[in-house]
């Protein structure tokens, strides 16, 4: 078991505790080694005070059982406004979310779609995106997606 596997199971009861998930937990080289924690609640949200708690707790834990011989400095923030969306059921849960995706195969003449999801079956998403001034829809396969992150809505 590699030190990123051993600190993540370290910090699962943590983050079950503050009620969030990890993203990724991440090694980030430079003049001071990083150790980053990507964290977001179960909604997919952010806010600072839930990233400022769980850094309290996971420095503690880590001085307490004191696993990293080197130097090193706790980052604990959030995947980001754009983060890449990896695990693929996280999309049962977000009807309503403005995406950003790329696809396999073009819907509707189109290799890449930003737009709202606007409905979720277990093959589908459901997407309404601008064409010019104009709302369209398109569903899209699930298999179909090769890329697939949140966006931001200007």
């Amino acid at each position: 078991m590699d030190r990123i596997e051993q600190l993540t199971q370290l910090f699962q009861p943590v983050l079950d505790a503050c009620d969030v998930v990890l993203y990724e937990l991440k090694w980030l080289g430079g003049k001071e080694a990083t150790l980053q924690v990507s964290i977001m609640k179960q909604d997919g949200t952010m806010d600072l005070d839930t990233c400022a708690a769980v850094s309290e707790k996971l420095s503690e834990l880590l001085d307490e059982k004191d696993p990293i011989d080197e130097e090193y400095v706790l980052e604990v923030c959030s995947p980001g406004a754009e983060r890449e969306i990896r695990d693929r059921s996280e999309l049962d849960r977000m009807t309503g979310a403005y995406v950003y995706m790329k696809l396999s195969q073009p819907v509707r003449s189109m290799s890449e779609i930003t737009g709202e999801i606007t409905a979720v079956t277990p093959e589908t998403l459901t997407v309404e995106y601008k064409d010019k001034a104009v709302k369209r829809t398109a569903e899209v396969d699930r298999n179909n997606i090769a890329f697939i992150r949140m966006a931001v809505r200007f």
